[in-house]
């Protein structure tokens, strides 16, 4: 068994890298991120807890949308309140602490949820497309792929 011994520099660097770990019943039935950009490997120190979160989320939800079908769009639903359901169209922060989602409600009203990081919790929730006809809306690639271009 190959052990790699760090130095005391290689471990402080380490610490500093973000972690993720999940582990699920079925692994097939629904797996979190497997592949994470190389911008979200880096230390954390420059970046505030919104950028953090944003970029995150966007993860989350890129995946989200993997594991769904052609019929299907993801939504968010507002975790401890009655404001429904937000159909994601947008995502945003602002530094150094909010997270904003951009969307439609279950009327197809404009809506805006301008959230502190400190209080997010999201629910992503798979709602039917709008239009049977069109395709369904996948806004996690296009986030996932502002995230190369920064």
């Amino acid at each position: 068994m190959d052990e790699k011994i760090s130095t005391t520099a290689e471990a402080i660097e380490a610490d500093v890298l973000p972690k993720m770990r999940e582990v699920h019943a079925d692994p097939d039935d629904c797996a979190g991120p497997s592949a994470v950009p190389n911008r979200l490997k880096q230390p954390v120190d420059g970046k505030s807890p919104a950028q953090w979160a944003y970029e995150r989320l966007i993860l989350y939800i890129q995946n989200f949308e993997q594991q769904l079908d052609a019929e299907h769009e993801v939504a968010m639903g507002f975790a401890g309140g009655d404001a429904g359901v937000l159909r994601i169209q947008g995502l945003g922060y602002y530094d150094p602490d909010i997270v904003t989602f951009y969307g439609t409600d279950a009327s197809g009203v404009r809506t805006q949820l301008v959230q502190h990081v400190s209080q997010l919790s999201v629910l992503l929730r798979a709602l039917p497309k709008p239009l049977e006809d069109a395709p369904a809306t996948r806004i996690g690639f296009r986030l996932a792929a502002g995230l190369e271009e920064d």
